[in-house]
């Protein structure tokens, strides 16, 4: 145990404050300024862990971070020791410790109380410090297996399941039908949310090990999945989840509308310094996001620091509670009421709106949406009620209403991987497809969900292919894929 009395004696959290807004809005770097050894508030912080008879943190984290252990070596100043404990369980916590929303912290015991553990904070000093301290270093695999392994998708799935395989002996590829590695880390997620050069330097790790990368290469049509089969012993598709919800209201078709995520990928390599056609921006519009998730969040930060001239974001439900409803009882993850940083940085939040329909000028272009208030019927649904019309201004639109499922059409024609009811791509517990040695891991079968849950189906995938491949493994399998998040 850390400090056997801390959570006592430091009853209050506290974090490290954001940059100053009128600063940050100016740039694209990381808005945290993340705690760093010399600064007393992370050991006390550390030490606030209880060290629990039955560590909750366990549970909410689908990783199974060892969230005591790494507190109490930080609070002890054993920084090695910490990022051992903590690559133990996690291959990316530079990842988890920037755009995770730490479901642990919700499970934590101390939380029941009083404010929980800063462990996502802790977690991402850890890994900074190690990297800054040269801690982390390639794992070259001792031997080499002769199997060869093909993973398709290079997001946070994908890169956890080639990292662990290659680890384990095999020879690992990872595609990737963007120019660059790093699926919706590196054209999804803002850099003022995660710097790239935290996807750069796991890189550079995982090249070391032997990972070989093919970007700009899109299976199905470069290579078809056919092909794929037949060159590797083994595949596992990471493809992710990745088309959009529709909104299907008159107007749809005008000009300004665009999916969320094609506004995001082309503003993140815009920041690359890539040439983009053509490019969406919301410099001086009145932009209205329709959705009041992450990437809605994502979306909102962008435009403030393209200079939008207002960003309007809509939710077509209820504003969450602040506190924890009795409803979702500790250690249960809640919906509340979130201000992001993006949040903090401008614009306004409107609830209980419902899109009916996008207006257009002579042009053809937005200029307006027509809103109305939601109502609730007693079987669950959310329609807008009659009367309630509004109009309000709007010349560039974000849909940001999440996603439904991943790409399918290619992998179930050319090599017959069955698909589910609700459109994902079908497995069994040990994230095996109908075809023989073809597995999915991440949101390609689990539907949206988080970036902590992609890294543990990734790290759960490699182990059934490792088993698949050799007959038995050690690599360890956190979750199957049958697994259902703890939340209410």
């Amino acid at each position: 145990m850390a400090d056997p009395r801390g959570f006592l004696k430091v009853r209050e959290r506290e974090l490290p404050p954001n940059r100053p807004v009128e600063v940050r809005l100016r740039d694209w770097k990381d808005v945290h300024a993340h705690l760093e050894e010399g600064q007393p508030f992370l050991k006390e912080q550390a030490g606030r862990c209880m060290d629990c008879g039955i560590p909750f943190c366990h549970n909410g984290c689908p990783l199974g971070n060892l969230i005591p252990e790494w507190n109490d070596l930080v609070w002890r100043g054993q920084w090695s020791d910490a990022i051992d404990r903590l690559h133990a369980t996690n291959n990316f916590p530079e990842f988890t410790g920037r755009i995770c929303p730490a479901p642990c912290e919700s499970s934590c015991v101390l939380g029941i109380n009083q404010p929980p553990v800063t462990i996502k904070n802790v977690e991402v000093s850890i890994i900074d410090e190690a990297f800054a301290r040269g801690l982390v270093t390639p794992q070259v695999p001792q031997r080499l297996t002769g199997h060869t392994v093909a993973v398709v998708g290079s997001g946070p799935a994908g890169l956890a399941a080639a990292q662990q395989l290659t680890r384990a002996g095999h020879t690992v590829a990872v595609y990737e039908r963007d120019d660059e590695i790093g699926g919706l880390l590196r054209y999804g997620v803002p850099d003022f949310k995660l710097e790239k050069i935290h996807i750069e330097r796991r890189l550079e790790q995982m090249r070391a090990e032997g990972t070989r990368f093919r970007p700009g290469v899109e299976v199905g049509k470069d290579v078809t999945w056919v092909q794929l089969q037949a060159r590797y012993d083994a595949i596992v598709l990471a493809t992710g989840a990745t088309v959009p919800r529709r909104l299907d209201v008159p107007g749809l078709e005008l000009e300004g509308v665009h999916v969320a995520m094609d506004y995001l990928h082309q503003a993140n390599a815009l920041v690359a310094g890539k040439d983009v056609a053509d490019p969406i921006s919301a410099e001086g519009k009145h932009v209205v996001i329709i959705g009041g998730g992450d990437t809605g969040s994502d979306c909102l930060g962008t435009a403030l620091r393209q200079g939008a001239a207002s960003v309007t974001t809509l939710a077509i439900g209820k504003r969450p509670p602040g506190e924890r409803p009795e409803s979702q009882p500790w250690p249960t993850d809640p919906v509340l009421y979130e201000v992001s940083s993006s949040h903090e940085e401008g614009g306004e939040r409107a609830y209980l709106a419902s899109t009916v329909a996008f207006l257009g000028d002579d042009t053809g272009h937005v200029r307006a949406l027509r809103l109305a208030t939601t109502e609730y019927l007693p079987d669950g649904r959310r329609v807008p009620t009659p009367g309630t019309e509004r109009d309000i201004p709007a010349d560039l639109v974000l849909v940001a209403m999440g996603f439904t499922g991943p790409e399918t059409e290619q992998v179930t024609q050319q090599i017959g991987v069955d698909v589910t009811r609700r459109g994902a791509l079908a497995r069994d517990e040990g994230f095996a497809t109908n075809v023989p040695g073809v597995f999915v891991a991440g949101d390609a079968g689990r539907g949206q969900s988080l970036v902590v849950w992609a890294i543990a189906e990734g790290r759960a995938a490699a182990a059934a292919v490792d088993a698949y491949l050799s007959g038995t493994t050690e690599l360890p399998a956190p979750v199957s894929a049958s697994t259902v998040a703890l939340r209410p």
